[in-house]
């Protein structure tokens, strides 16, 4: 009976211990994942600042499309090319692609395809 009384205490004993350190684990996993969570909301914070102080400095579209209408350096191209970059030894080479010629049925019938994002890989 003694036995059967001693290993009942220490298993309980263990139980309660085992569970009191799986919850002071908890709370420092917790605590540290309420840091993270409190650096982005900063982080946040500080681009929404930015962003209000560069709307109350005058950073409207209209000013900024005055600005770029205004320079005479500034020219919208008039046709679209690919441009790929080549990593060499000298640094990155430019090599320009020009655009499919299309064919017979999109001439006759003026069907244009529509804008694809594809990646360009050697």
């Amino acid at each position: 009976m003694r036995l059967v009384k001693f290993l009942s205490i220490t298993i309980f004993v263990t139980s309660v211990s085992l569970l009191y350190v799986y919850q002071q684990s908890e709370i420092f996993r917790l605590a540290y994942l309420g840091q993270k969570q409190q650096v982005f909301f900063n982080e946040l914070l500080d681009k929404n600042t930015v962003l209000k102080y560069n709307i109350n400095k005058g950073s409207s579209l209209v000013r900024i499309g005055n600005k770029v209408s205004a320079s005479d350096d500034f020219q919208m191209p008039d046709t679209h090319r690919f441009v790929k970059f080549i990593s060499s030894r000298d640094g990155l080479k430019v090599v320009q692609q020009s655009l499919p010629r299309p064919t017979l049925l999109a001439r006759i019938f003026g069907i244009n395809r529509e804008a694809q994002a594809k990646p360009i890989n050697p």
